[in-house]
């Protein structure tokens, strides 16, 4: 088996190889008969996500603190430009280290959750399409393919599940409620229109929640195409990409013709590798509800993703304000199966009521423990709503001022023109001192919108508007979630009052 994958390995390196050696002269190296991924990553000075590309280019398949053997290893230092030598067996590696934290620990590697997220006609429905047709898991024959809201695609074994939400409103609503649903977001941007403002507040979003992004330029088969244009702007938002020396993966596609969709979805796999994506497969599933729905034939529906534990069937669950029993479950492809594992989307039958999207479910032990969940779910709620409710400058004055732990003071800003955006961001960020950092996370021109509000919500900070007013939605939204929204006509004042925020000085 090893040999066989030595042989892919070398059949494949020319072209990697011929690449590197270009650049770098050959030089010497010794390696262990076995090593890590991560270890043979350091002894060739060599990122270790490289590392895992090349394996998987060639058919091997191993995480970052997985070990590989001397065959393996001395190819992909070869693709590297060193020629290798053989330690004697004597000399012992000390692989074991992972291996040790992993013994005894009930966590196993479960697949990524992935949203794709951008601006409106840039592509995102059509790279769904696209994966799903060119990615779809063997099914029993005659079974009719369900829109779900997620679903799940293989590629060289493992699976990956991506998540059909409406955009980073959807996202950052998940998040407001306390779910972070997704581990990796796929920002899609039109090769022959660019960065938009919704491009912009996707990747706003995203950096917001924490998520790492892997950008996908589609449309690259279009004349007017201009991919380096694309990179500049996302280099302007501090979303700097390998090729220019930062570490955001971007892989160039057209949903349209099919081209790169592999190639997007082995980074992806390469990029959840890294993270190392774990949960516990045993005892009760917890998860998220995705989507929830009244269907008139089949009553309150509801599409779970499983986050830890095992969901099966007869499992008593109960969602945010509902509960029931799980009297039927259905994957992606409509076919009734028996029980889920971590990061798999189901959609489940036997609710009580429909359920909110966005709200967590677990699963208890009967009726009577379901009840007492209702009743705790409601006061979480309640005490959840009053502490991510955004802060207003006098509750964040007085938390510096009593030494709080706030460190940071988020800023949501919107303003009238696109040129007061600059000047107002930049005379904030300066007031930055050793107790409290100022992050302006999100800025545009145009009036305040129910997205701006609910990330105010999801990351804890506050809305600014300079001679911009909100949308009826946007204030409907901030009265039921207590967000103060504050207005400024002179910049002046804007930084003076934020500036007596920080020292803990306004009344």
């Amino acid at each position: 088996m090893i040999d066989k994958k030595q042989e892919s390995l070398a059949d494949n390196n020319q072209d990697s190889q011929t690449m590197v050696l270009s650049s770098r002269t050959s030089k010497q190296i010794s390696l262990p008969p076995v090593l890590t991924v991560k270890q043979l990553g350091e002894l060739i000075d060599v990122n270790a996500v490289d590392i895992i590309k090349q394996l998987m280019r060639n058919g091997v398949m191993a995480n970052i603190n997985q070990t590989i053997d001397f065959n393996v290893a001395s190819v992909i230092a070869d693709n590297f430009g060193y020629k290798v030598k053989r330690q004697p067996s004597s000399v012992k590696s000390k692989p074991a280290a992972a291996a040790k934290g992993a013994k005894g620990s009930k966590l196993a590697p479960r697949p990524p959750v992935i949203t794709i997220m951008g601006h409106v006609d840039h592509g995102k429905t059509s790279l769904l399409d696209a994966i799903r047709k060119s990615n779809v898991i063997a099914t029993e024959a005659g079974a009719i393919t369900q829109h779900i809201g997620a679903y799940q695609v293989e590629m060289d074994g493992k699976k990956i599940t991506f998540l059909d939400t409406p955009g980073h409103e959807a996202f950052t609503a998940m998040r407001a409620r306390g779910a972070q649903a997704t581990d990796i977001a796929v920002l899609v941007v039109a090769a022959d229109d660019g960065v938009m403002p919704q491009t912009v507040e996707a990747i706003h979003h995203a950096q917001a929640a924490g998520v790492p992004i892997v950008v996908a330029i589609n449309k690259i088969d279009k004349d007017n195409a201009n991919q380096d244009k694309i990179k500049k702007q996302l280099a302007d938002l501090d979303l700097v990409i390998e090729e220019w020396g930062g570490d955001t993966i971007c892989v160039p596609i057209s949903a349209k013709k099919g081209i790169g969709i592999n190639d997007l979805l082995e980074n992806l796999l390469v990029l959840s590798e890294v993270l190392e994506l774990k949960a516990k497969p045993d005892g009760p599933a917890e998860g998220v509800a995705i989507e929830a729905k009244m269907d008139k034939s089949m009553g309150p529906l509801a599409t779970l993703l499983v986050q830890k534990g095992t969901l099966k069937l007869g499992d008593i669950v109960v969602i945010g304000h509902t509960f029931g029993k799980v009297k039927a479950m259905f994957n992606d492809t409509g076919k009734q199966i028996k029980l889920a594992e971590p990061s798999t989307p189901v959609k489940v039958l036997g609710l009580n009521e429909v359920a909110h999207a966005g709200d967590t479910f677990k699963v208890v032990n009967d009726e009577r423990e379901a009840r007492s969940s209702l009743e705790r779910n409601r006061n979480t709620e309640q005490a959840f709503a009053t502490k991510v409710a955004a802060l207003s400058l006098s509750d964040f004055s007085a938390q510096v001022s009593s030494g709080g732990q706030v460190k940071d003071l988020n800023i949501i800003l919107k303003t009238d023109v696109q040129g007061s955006i600059e000047p107002i961001k930049d005379s904030l960020e300066k007031l930055t001192t050793d107790k409290v950092r100022v992050r302006v996370i999100h800025s545009s021109s145009g009036s305040i919108n129910e997205s701006d509000v609910m990330l105010a919500i999801a990351s804890g900070g506050i809305v600014i508007g300079f001679n911009a007013r909100p949308e009826s939605g946007a204030q409907r939204l901030a009265d039921l979630e207590k967000v103060s929204i504050r207005y400024y006509n002179v910049i002046y004042d804007l930084v003076n009052d934020v500036e007596k925020a920080l020292k803990g000085m306004l009344e």
